[in-house]
């Protein structure tokens, strides 16, 4: 007789393959996107997102009632002013959008984990993610003074973490002594490491109106052919000071997610981006692809390639099947 090894073993009833399965998405693990408009009243359906809205201050805590409900225990919020000029100050602005979105937030739910992103990209005329000179480059070092003004005035307002995503050289230095200096040394910061120049970020720049005036960001986020940059990035981030690292995007990295993992021992953070999701979102809609099975499939291999979390749009309709 033929000697083989018998893999099918395991597999042979649903209760066995649940037994012996190796990774699994849990409420725990996601993080649930949430855009504040200053000037909106109600919410607002984004057109290249079905199923994400954003909202207004009047409408911010059905939304937040929504997803406690289910059990998600993280947020990242994101703010559009009323107003942009050029050195993006509503970003910093105690009554910044965001600012004033999380002490609504904190008041009703204080238990809610909020995590800013900090950044200048939706508070800038030019829609850069830093100050720009004359000729159209963005300045390193004189953008750093304003993130770290950003990331002190968020967590004045009750941010819990600060997610830095503006890709300047020595922003979570620049960020730690900053809030350390501002008396925040408990303040996490969950650093975009790794954030590629992607583009899979085309819809999130219809929900966040923070596409470049100009010119694109492939001088300061990284090219999405390199590896070892990757790699080098959050070495830095861990050395400066980083409490969690990110890959962006994540459906076509997760070989950098894996590579990220076995680097470094700090929680992993997955960002699944806007263009990963409306692909899905339309595939389903024409009935080519069973969404819940796809998205499942996808955050689980988030989760197999070494990620701690997950910040997905996809994070309430996934607690929702997670609770029953």
């Amino acid at each position: 007789m033929i000697q083989f090894d018998r893999h099918r073993r395991l597999r042979t009833t649903p209760a066995l393959r649940d037994l012996v399965r190796e990774n699994r998405v849990t409420r725990d693990d996601l993080i649930m996107p949430v855009f504040i408009v200053e000037d909106l009243k109600g919410k607002r359906e984004i057109s290249s997102m079905p199923g994400v809205y954003q909202f207004g201050l009047d409408t911010i805590l059905s939304e937040i009632k929504a997803i406690t409900e289910l059990g998600i225990k993280a947020i990242i919020l994101f703010g559009l002013p009323s107003h942009k000029d050029d050195v993006g100050t509503g970003a910093w602005a105690d009554d910044g959008i965001v600012q004033q979105a999380t002490r609504k937030i904190k008041a009703a739910y204080p238990d809610l984990i909020i995590i800013a992103d900090t950044c200048l990209c939706e508070y800038t005329s030019t829609g850069h993610c830093g100050v720009v000179d004359e000729n159209g480059y963005v300045l390193n070092d004189e953008s750093l003074k304003l993130i770290v003004k950003t990331a002190v005035s968020q967590t004045k307002a009750g941010a819990d973490i600060i997610a830095p995503s503006n890709a300047m050289d020595g922003f979570v230095a620049a960020i730690r002594q900053g809030l350390d200096e501002a008396g925040f040394v408990n303040t996490p910061i969950m650093s975009y490491a790794v954030k590629y120049a992607s583009s899979f970020y085309g819809p999130f720049r219809d929900a966040a109106n923070s596409a470049p005036e100009f010119g694109d960001r492939k001088s300061y986020q990284m090219d999405p052919a390199n590896r070892l940059d990757a790699l080098r990035e959050v070495a830095s981030d861990e050395k400066e000071g980083a409490d969690m690292v990110m890959v962006k995007p994540s459906m076509a990295f997760g070989d950098i997610m894996r590579d990220v993992r076995e680097q470094t021992l700090l929680p992993l953070v997955a960002y699944n981006v806007s263009g990963e999701y409306s692909m899905v979102k339309a595939a389903a809609a024409n009935g080519w692809i069973d969404e819940a099975k796809i998205v499942d499939e996808i955050l689980t291999g988030m989760k197999r390639a070494g990620a701690d979390l997950i910040i997905t749009y996809f994070a309430k309709d996934v607690a929702a099947r997670l609770v029953k």
